[in-house]
């Protein structure tokens, strides 16, 4: 019998438009009552094998305003469809039934939810991505990817503090 994972998937571009952007870290927690194990497809290993291969054992991926960015985007560069394949739960949604407005790291303010790294968003991690891409520069990636990390591992959190507030659909 394989046990089923639940993912907290995430993903770093370099910009916002899936036309002209790239996807450059896609991260993933997979996590059960057994383990939580962390993925993170970078640069040329950001491909639609490589991602449905780390989601085989999944039932349902949770993001942080997934259904309007993160799945799109994947879907338009990957050419996959990840709704069809998986159930999807924003937690977005969640966090607006609760009066918690803003962008992921606003709530997590809001929430008490810790975070190592400070003043790195969306634009950072984009400067991040072109100084490793450009100059190679081994701790900017270091630095990104550790970003993306402290992104999917406190969607888990955000998770758990929704489902102390009741909140039925998490």
């Amino acid at each position: 019998m394989q046990l089923l994972f639940d993912a907290y998937l995430d993903i770093e571009t370099t910009g916002l438009c899936s036309f002209y952007d790239e996807i450059t870290v896609i991260g993933i927690c997979l996590a059960n009552d057994y383990e939580n194990r962390l993925v993170q497809l970078v640069g040329d290993d950001v491909t639609r094998v490589n991602l449905l291969r780390t989601l085989r054992c999944v039932n349902t991926i949770y993001t942080y305003n997934g259904s309007r960015f993160d799945l799109p985007f994947i879907n338009f560069r990957l050419r996959v469809n990840l709704r069809e394949h998986f159930h999807h739960h924003d937690l977005m949604h969640d966090c607006w039934r609760n009066n918690l407005y803003g962008g992921f790291k606003a709530v997590e303010r809001q929430l008490g939810i810790p975070r190592r790294l400070r003043g790195i968003g969306g634009a950072e991690a984009v400067i991040l991505w072109w100084r490793y891409q450009i100059h190679r520069d081994r701790k900017a990636l270091d630095l990104l990817l550790e970003y993306n990390k402290e992104d999917v591992v406190n969607l888990i959190t955000l998770r758990g503090k929704l489902e102390r507030f009741g909140c039925g659909t998490c």
